[in-house]
């Protein structure tokens, strides 16, 4: 049974950081990219950013570039979302994701298992 566990969310002010973590089982960890998707409430899911199965490619949207850095360690099965300087439009629940084979790119319906989110909340 796959598990998708994210952890580290919370309430933190404009500027702040925050850490993010998703620890897979159940699965192949180093044949999986690995994706954090976010939700607003009354607005879509969108990628924030990925990284490929080897963690050679990553992907960041543009609003997060310079300011969130995704990494993972395959010898703990986890995915890591680093996010610095936050802001009041960072806030939404956070999901993890993962794709076999991925190569790093936000494409939703190409992750096979996700979390449950966890939320961030950036305070003006």
């Amino acid at each position: 049974q796959v598990q998708v566990v994210e952890s580290g969310g919370g309430l933190v002010q404009t500027g702040g950081s925050l850490r993010l973590s998703c620890t897979v089982s159940g699965l192949s960890f180093d044949d999986y990219g690995m994706g954090w998707f976010r939700q607003a409430p009354g607005k879509e899911r969108e990628g924030v950013a990925c990284i490929s199965w080897s963690g050679g490619s990553t992907y960041y949207e543009d609003s997060v570039k310079g300011r969130f850095t995704i990494s993972r360690d395959n010898a703990k099965n986890t995915v890591y979302l680093q996010m610095n300087s936050l802001k009041p439009e960072d806030t939404a629940m956070y999901y993890c994701a993962a794709e076999h084979g991925g190569l790093g790119f936000p494409v939703l319906e190409d992750y096979e298992y996700w979390g449950q989110g966890t939320q961030v909340t950036v305070s003006s």
